[in-house]
């Protein structure tokens, strides 16, 4: 039997977290149904993903499988749709160690009504909660792509967003949800809080007028 090309101490602790990260993200009405996909990267050439078409509030260890950053799978089962999303920021980033995308009803509704290629966030004081913010007063752009079923097509589009020097904590897809990333899942999580509880509050001050 061969030796695996990832360490299965770590991969089990990272279906763990992945699993328990999808629970949250599901009773925060964040990840409805089999909608979503998260990632930990395993070491340089590899990440554990959520497998497709699986129910985030039901997400058990089992239904984590790894790919490696090509996004081919390694092993059984069929990951997520949009792996390659997942996998372009850990082959950009050596520093990227956990990935969260959302479908929430606030990025929907956002990037549905207001048809702009970026949404900016300023004077918020949860900006903070982002890497690398330590004040209130700042702005954060996110861009906004035009959503596709060809997630290679949409992948080089991000790719060529970031080479721009756009997106450095998370973007957003239209109509569909919302992307971010960080060191580890801690930080990765504390980010889509943020951003996510951000995104509500400026989706009830665009209703205000």
């Amino acid at each position: 039997m061969s030796q695996r090309p990832y360490s299965i101490a770590a991969f089990r602790e990272a279906a763990r977290t992945l699993a328990a990260t999808g629970h949250r993200l599901y009773q925060q009405g964040w990840s409805p149904a089999t909608s979503s996909n998260y990632s930990i990267r395993l070491n340089a050439g590899h990440a554990a993903i959520t497998c497709s078409g699986k129910d985030k509030g039901l997400l058990e260890e089992t239904d984590i499988m790894v790919v490696d950053l090509q996004g081919q799978p390694v092993g059984d089962g069929k990951p997520s749709a949009e792996t390659l999303l997942h996998t372009q920021l850990y082959r950009r980033y050596d520093e990227v160690g956990a990935v969260l995308h959302t479908h929430s009803h606030a990025t929907t509704v956002l990037t549905m009504h207001w048809p702009a290629d970026h949404l900016t966030l300023e004077g918020y004081e949860l900006l903070k909660a982002l890497e690398g913010i330590t004040t209130h007063d700042t702005r954060v752009t996110l861009p906004v792509f035009d959503n596709t079923q060809d997630i290679a097509e949409l992948s080089a589009r991000v790719d060529q967003a970031m080479d721009q020097g756009l997106a450095h904590h998370a973007y957003l897809i239209r109509g569909h949800g919302l992307y971010t990333w960080a060191a580890d899942m801690a930080t990765c999580y504390r980010q889509l809080e943020a951003l996510e509880t951000l995104l509500a509050i400026e989706l009830d001050r665009r209703r205000l007028g």
